[in-house]
């Protein structure tokens, strides 16, 4: 961003969750009304905020405790001073061997080594971070030793996963909320559009100049997913996530082209959340302003700025968006819907929800569009160069949930995931099978809603990161928080007959 900004810099997450909560309070909050279902939402939506600092903390005080050299500098050092190929800390490591090797050890510390000066005591002087070309991060002090790395992090997660199960309670009980005043943002459309594109440039600047970062090989250990979205790099977009560790050499290198693309869908599927969030409120609230406010806060809030460059938040989350905008097609509404599930399986416990909306009208197309997403999406992989058998294993998740090896809060060690994850599982499924039959007639407003409850209730159980994966949920939540009444988007209503009933009824 700096190449197209003169002397600009990524805000620090801290500075952005600041700045985007004053900015969310001074457009939405509704201060002629302070006690309102809006002002509640708003601040259940900030309350977001705090877990997912403490996460990003927790981790970057884990890169500050081993540093890592990037590709970039390492190539630089190999090529300029090839003597020097080893990292800060294990030169600090090496120590004189006895016998006969003491005499080799002793020689490589004689003199200077590739520019290191030796101290009066024989030992080397070890460069930072910064002078090797690595991400520089301060020194641990007593508060931060007081307060391990780890701990921080699994704080992180429970805060955030007691927001999103505030969050959840909200959406469950949003079908019983029927009086809805429109409450409109407090920026007329000309200002919510100005602030939304602005912040939609800045974010997209980011992921085009962000360093790609090559993702650890997934498989049946590492949760399940479609492996050629895995394939695909990292995009980080946080101050300090500016090494990469990407093939230096890019035209020598085979998959070189893989990080362009990867800018290609992260804007290609941002963009499609933001257009489909504003085509829902656009055709299906009858108020632009309403979905443009909608865009707006979604670019608002603090997982937008440190996520937009994860494809595996947002893609999934940009096909779901776009099935909502194509509800009144059945057939299109559940090829999206199959995509979704296809690329990260956990949208396959939105189908009961679905199901039982077009259980009247368009259910055979639904189910119809669901199947070829999924077989095309099957077929592809057998492009993917690898086990074709473990690939669909991969894609479906067909093996037992896992107790070992995971991230997030169940990576803690108090033996949680052996106690707890089953059951939250259970009551996973459950809940997503309970959408069959409530509420029993089901609106556009309830399909929002029950999308939101589902996609927040399996963070509670995903065993990679559960809780930071919100835009597979934020989406919906905002626009359930600004709906109006939608009792008659019923499938009756809304969907047509299929051409061949057509004929039929006609006869």
């Amino acid at each position: 961003m700096s190449h197209l900004l003169l002397y600009y810099q990524r805000p620090e997450p801290a500075t952005w969750v600041f700045l985007s909560s004053f900015l969310l309070l001074s457009i939405y909050f509704v201060f002629h009304r302070f006690f309102s279902v809006r002002n509640l939402d708003i601040v259940l939506l900030i309350l977001l905020a705090p877990g997912l600092m403490m996460v990003y903390e927790g981790r970057r005080r884990q890169l500050a405790a081993e540093p890592a050299i990037s590709a970039a500098a390492l190539a630089e050092v190999r090529t300029e001073r090839p003597e020097v190929i080893l990292t800060a800390a294990r030169l600090t490591q090496v120590q004189p061997a006895e016998g006969a090797g003491s005499n080799t050890a002793e020689a490589s510390f004689s003199g200077s080594i590739g520019g290191l000066q030796p101290d009066d005591a024989g030992n080397a002087e070890v460069p930072d971070a910064a002078t090797l070309g690595a991400p520089s991060y301060p020194r641990p002090n007593d508060e931060q030793v007081a307060w391990p790395p780890t701990r921080i992090e699994f704080y992180g997660f429970a805060s955030l996963l007691i927001a999103c199960a505030l969050l959840m309670i909200r959406m469950l009980i949003d079908p019983a909320l029927v009086r809805r005043p429109l409450l409109v943002p407090n920026l007329t459309i000309g200002g919510l559009s100005f602030i939304g594109i602005s912040l939609f440039l800045f974010l997209m600047a980011n992921v085009v100049t962000s360093s790609p970062r090559e993702q650890q090989e997934r498989g049946p250990s590492l949760g399940p997913g479609y492996v050629l979205l895995h394939m695909l790099p990292a995009l980080p977009t946080t101050p300090e996530d500016t090494a990469s560790d990407w093939p230096v050499n890019a035209s020598a290198a085979p998959k070189a082209w893989l990080p362009n693309v990867a800018r290609i869908l992260a804007i290609i599927s941002n963009l499609a959340i933001i257009v489909g969030i504003v085509g829902v409120g656009y055709w299906h609230f009858d108020n632009v302003r309403t979905g443009i406010g909608c865009a707006v806060m979604y670019l608002l809030l603090p997982y937008t700025a440190q996520m937009t460059g994860n494809l595996e938040h947002t893609v999934p989350a940009a096909f779901l968006v776009l099935a909502i905008l194509a509800y009144r097609q059945p057939m299109i509404a559940g090829m999206l819907l199959g995509f979704a599930a296809g690329l990260v399986y956990y949208p396959l416990f939105l189908m009961p929800l679905w199901i039982s909306f077009y259980w009247h009208r368009g259910l055979g197309r639904l189910i119809t569009g669901f199947v070829i997403s999924l077989a095309v999406l099957v077929i592809l992989l057998a492009f993917a160069g690898s086990s074709f058998t473990d690939n669909i294993s991969r894609m479906f998740g067909l093996w037992l949930p896992r107790m070992d090896g995971l991230e997030g809060i169940w990576a803690s060690g108090h033996g949680l995931a052996a106690d707890f994850r089953i059951p939250i599982l259970v009551g996973c499924i459950l809940l997503s099978a309970s959408f069959v039959f409530w509420p029993p007639r089901k609106n556009l407003g309830s399909l929002m809603c029950g999308t939101a409850a589902i996609m927040l209730a399996v963070q509670f159980w995903h065993g990679f990161g559960g809780g930071l994966y919100m835009a597979w949920f934020l989406p919906f939540t905002v626009l359930t928080i600004f709906r109006p009444n939608l009792d008659d988007r019923v499938a009756t209503n809304v969907v047509r007959y299929a051409p061949r009933s057509s004929v039929a009824d006609a006869a």
